[in-house]
């Protein structure tokens, strides 16, 4: 404890005080107590969000990869926010539709960022009218008609 502390019997209340304060120069604590993140985020903190497919995109890797990403455009059903999500598989795209109702994760990068060398994608596509896309990609399962 620095000279500046109170070391008094009864100075618990005043050190507990000088602790709150000066938590807030912690940048991490800052934005965790003021939910910046979580109001920066389309998907308002939750782990999964369902969201209605507006078009297929492809998106270009970063250097030093070469290839184009099978991405699609997807408004969040909870606050139509559109967010563009990662298709993963071989022939993915095929699978997926316009309209479709999708359910997209996070993608796994660090901080919630996007990984790898998709720019600026930060989720990708797990369910797609209510069967996994990993069945319908590798022909397990159909795509039920709606």
């Amino acid at each position: 404890m620095g000279s500046k502390s109170p070391r008094g019997e009864f100075a618990a209340r005043k050190l507990m005080e000088k602790r709150k304060r000066f938590r807030w120069s912690s940048l991490y604590y800052k934005r965790r107590m003021l939910m910046l993140d979580v109001k920066a985020d389309p998907l308002e903190g939750a782990p999964m969000a369902r969201g209605i497919v507006l078009e297929k995109v492809g998106v270009e890797s970063k250097q030093p990869n070469s290839a184009i990403r099978k991405c699609v455009r997807t408004q969040l059903i909870k606050n139509g926010r559109v967010i563009t999500a990662f298709l993963p598989g071989d022939g993915a795209l095929n699978v997926v539709d316009e309209h479709d109702e999708v359910v997209v994760e996070g993608i796994g990068g660090s901080r919630g960022r996007s990984m790898g060398d998709i720019p600026g994608v930060r989720w990708k596509v797990i369910m797609v009218n209510g069967v996994s896309l990993n069945e319908l990609v590798y022909g397990r399962k159909q795509k039920p008609a709606r």
